[in-house]
């Protein structure tokens, strides 16, 4: 793409009243980007109100910067590339989806859409969930991304604390591709807790967005990124969701779009959980291993080796502890414990702690704690 056609890409994302509805319907009309800023008032009359034709004809003040700002960055590594509807490198798995984005920037290593790519991605799934998951809840986004990205599956996930890194940390712990799907410009890093892992992915992966650089952390972002995380993705799988989230957003857009949703069951009595439970009683289907998705997606990928070695893991784990018996896998007390299993407190603590530093066990707010399931 050469500078006058990104200068009118530009123009037209930034042209306020368009859209991305807008900007299809411009360039159904004239063929081309360049050619939408080469028509008089009167043809452009014919398309829209005097309105859309003042603005049409107005360039944007802030075009000049913005183009500058967006060559600036697309020289500063081999890495950076702005892709556009109808260009080869355009996810086509978006033009499918309601309100494709006009743009989108790209960061990373991997480009599965280019022409003649050798990275091409078979099967994309979506990973989401709360941003303050239970420790349980981020060790399940990790251990299943780790078994997707193992299976030869691309994870796509928001990059937003909680739920969404740990499913990124786990698809590249399995040697596996990652997609996020970030709600700023990409010459920033939010949540900046997220800076080096946003790094890892982009070595590994890649990090989209639809958002003009220097396009800061809003609120409203958020949520309209959500369509292209499940829309670039063959199924969603919800980790851990309140009932009112912006997973369950994604699993609504999943659904729409004719995508499986999945969700994993927790605690009745976790706030956590809830959303999840919503979603299964509208349908979505529950899953208790990374096997169960592998195989609903046709996709057994580590056979059923996998699901026998993680339930001798799980009996390897209670065998080893008896004390995870009377854990249970609910959050529980300290005297509740003691009263299961008639440990005296200081024995007990002693326990705790050493399966605590062997990640074997969480310690939760309340002096509650809860036993870690593997895989």
């Amino acid at each position: 793409m050469d500078v006058a056609e990104l200068g009118a890409w530009l123009r037209l994302s930034l042209t306020p009243g368009i859209g991305n509805a807008g900007a299809r319907q411009l360039l159904a009309a004239f063929g081309s980007v360049q050619a939408i800023f080469e028509q008089d008032a009167s043809t452009l009359r014919q398309l829209g109100s005097d309105r859309l034709t003042e603005v049409l004809l107005s360039e944007p003040a802030t075009l000049a910067g913005q183009l500058q700002t967006t060559l600036d960055w697309l020289q500063g590594a081999d890495d950076r590339r702005v892709v556009t509807l109808g260009d080869a490198g355009y996810p086509s798995a978006l033009l499918d989806i309601e309100d494709p984005p006009s743009m989108l920037y790209m960061l990373g290593a991997l480009d599965p859409w280019a022409s003649g790519a050798t990275n091409r991605i078979a099967i994309c799934l979506a990973i989401v969930g709360s941003r303050n998951p239970t420790p349980q809840g981020e060790s399940n986004a990790r251990q299943f991304a780790r078994v997707f990205g193992e299976a030869g599956l691309c994870v796509v996930s928001g990059l937003a604390l909680g739920v969404d890194g740990a499913a990124h940390d786990g698809a590249l712990l399995g040697g596996g591709t990652t997609l996020a799907v970030v709600g700023t410009g990409l010459d920033r890093v939010y949540p900046k807790q997220h800076l080096a892992l946003a790094h890892r992915i982009a070595q590994q992966g890649l990090i989209i967005s639809e958002f003009p650089l220097g396009t800061p952390p809003l609120t409203a972002n958020f949520p309209k990124r959500n369509r292209l995380i499940s829309g670039l993705s063959q199924g969603t799988l919800v980790v851990e969701a309140a009932l009112k989230s912006g997973s369950l957003i994604t699993a609504r857009l999943a659904a729409e779009q004719g995508k499986d949703v999945f969700a994993i069951p927790g605690s009745i009595h976790s706030p956590q959980s809830r959303g999840c439970h919503a979603l299964i009683k509208q349908g979505a289907k529950l899953v208790e291993s990374a096997q169960d998705v592998l195989e609903e997606l046709n996709l057994p990928g580590l056979s059923a080796a996998f699901t026998a070695s993680a339930e001798a893991d799980a009996d390897d784990q209670t065998a080893d502890e008896p004390l995870f018996a009377a854990m249970g896998f609910e959050p529980v007390s300290l005297d509740a414990l003691q009263a299961r299993t008639g440990l005296a407190t200081a024995e007990l603590q002693a326990r705790l702690l050493a399966l605590e530093l062997a990640g074997e066990v969480a310690r939760l707010q309340g002096g509650l704690f809860q036993r870690m399931a593997r895989g």
